[in-house]
């Protein structure tokens, strides 16, 4: 997967995280998430570094200042509408799984170039599917999918999330 972009849903105010599916068909995921996060993957995508460290931006200096990275992220499950995910990390005793928000997996992973997967049965719960408008084997441009996305989200509410 990769982090398409941040938005806020009109008119409900709701921020968004849109992931695509970077391979197969291509479909894009949207978890609905906090504005903090929100605003704290957005600025990492940005690279914006403020002049404080954030929470994630701390969390990613302890990490590294204890050897330990993060592997991959995947959003592992969607039950009763809340999207659930894992941070796989490796160190010197070895992997460990650390159940994590989404949104604060997705931020970390921003920040530290960890790939982003999702499992598929969640991709295929809440995973939509962009009708392509552009020639076999070429990608839209984010701003497109964004646009395209936009249409979807016009037509569905958050309760339509329910796996």
């Amino acid at each position: 997967m990769e982090v398409v972009g941040v938005r806020i849903e009109l008119p409900s105010n709701a921020p968004i995280v849109l992931l695509r599916e970077t391979g197969g068909e291509g479909r894009l995921l949207p978890i609905f998430i906090g504005g903090a996060e929100a605003q704290a993957i957005a600025l990492a995508m940005d690279e914006a570094e403020p002049p404080r460290p954030m929470t994630h931006d701390l969390f990613k200096n302890v990490l590294d200042d204890l050897g330990v990275r993060i592997e991959r992220i995947v959003v592992t499950e969607l039950r009763d509408r809340t999207f659930y995910a894992e941070l796989e990390l490796r160190g010197d005793n070895g992997a460990r799984r650390v159940s994590s928000r989404p949104s604060d997996a997705v931020a970390l992973a921003v920040r530290t170039g960890a790939p982003i997967f999702a499992d598929e049965s969640v991709l295929e719960a809440a995973g939509h599917t962009v009708a392509p408008e552009q020639p076999e084997g070429e990608e839209l441009p984010p701003e497109e999918v964004l646009d395209q996305f936009r249409e979807f989200l016009d037509r569905v509410s958050p309760e339509d999330f329910n796996g």
